[in-house]
């Protein structure tokens, strides 16, 4: 992905170098603090709205901390590792705010709003709960905001297998589609019936909210090859391969389990994958409506 030398998203909260009181880190953009020990029951988890949250359904009021207000501790210098991965990231989302803005206008005729994402080290507060490495990426309805430790980056590549910049992109780009589900009331509705029903429906519907925010994923990155023109050769096999790797069937298996299909909360390697290349292919919003599928 060519991604050195271009814009940047000024919707970064940078709280690196403050430890894991969530304090706020003046200044530019930068990287991840070092690889946090993520053992694979808890990676099951990974690239979702907050598991906490979801538990709760929307609009449910969570306890947490503040969202990050100074510490009154000096931030610690950041390595040009950590550095470069702040700057990516921030690149990242700057290219989802211009592909955004422009299909909500062209395919709602509606206006989009950028979330912020919150860059932080080893953990940091939300009003979804505590963030830490082991949580792995993932939005807040609350306030609207996307959580990254850039270490999981590090994660997916030496864990999970999944290397390359663009599926580090593909990381930033799932979140930010599930940004997109709550500007368009989905996933909150998705909660309030996630809520009432039970472990296995509600498992369901984690599901579908899941792999819409592949789909839309997809569309991003549709968006980054026809308009933008930053993407390189193998790109979208980067996408895909991290798609496969974070499959539930395939942490179930990493983990030492026979895959569960009734305990699965994102989605089959096969079905991440799908609907990744649904939105790739199609490029409609209309496309990755999940909740209209008998079957995924």
């Amino acid at each position: 992905m060519q991604w050195k030398g271009r814009r940047s998203s000024r919707n970064i909260e940078d709280r690196r170098g403050q430890g894991g009181g969530g304090g706020l880190r003046s200044g530019g953009v930068a990287g991840a603090g070092g690889l946090g020990v993520v053992v694979v029951f808890v990676i099951a988890m990974l690239l979702g709205v907050d598991p906490r949250h979801l538990l709760e359904g929307a609009g449910g009021s969570l306890s947490g901390g503040s969202s990050g207000s100074g510490s009154g501790q000096s931030a610690a210098p950041l390595s040009a590792e950590e550095q470069q991965a702040g700057e990516f990231v921030s690149v990242v989302l700057a290219d989802t705010e211009e592909i955004w803005t422009r299909l909500f206008a062209d395919q709602l005729n509606r206006r989009y709003t950028p979330p912020v994402l919150v860059l932080f080290s080893t953990g940091t507060q939300s009003p979804c709960g505590g963030a830490s490495a082991a949580t792995g990426p993932f939005y807040c309805p609350a306030d609207n905001k996307v959580y990254l430790d850039t270490s999981f980056f590090a994660t997916m590549e030496h864990q999970l297998g999944a290397k390359g910049d663009f599926a580090a992109a593909y990381v930033v780009a799932h979140e930010v589609g599930h940004h997109i589900q709550d500007a368009l009331g989905i996933l909150s509705e998705a909660n309030e019936i996630r809520a009432k029903v039970s472990e296995r429906e509600s498992n369901e519907i984690s599901v579908r909210i899941e792999l819409q925010a592949d789909c839309l994923s997809g569309i991003w990155a549709r968006e980054a090859q026809a308009s933008l023109g930053v993407v390189e050769p193998g790109d979208f096999d980067e996408a895909l391969q991290a798609a496969r790797q974070i499959g539930d069937d395939t942490l179930q298996r990493a983990a030492g389990r026979r895959p569960m299909p009734h305990s699965f909360t994102h989605g089959s390697a096969e079905q991440r994958q799908r609907w990744f290349a649904t939105g790739l292919q199609s490029g409609r919003i209309a496309d990755c409506d999940t909740f209209r599928q008998a079957t995924l």
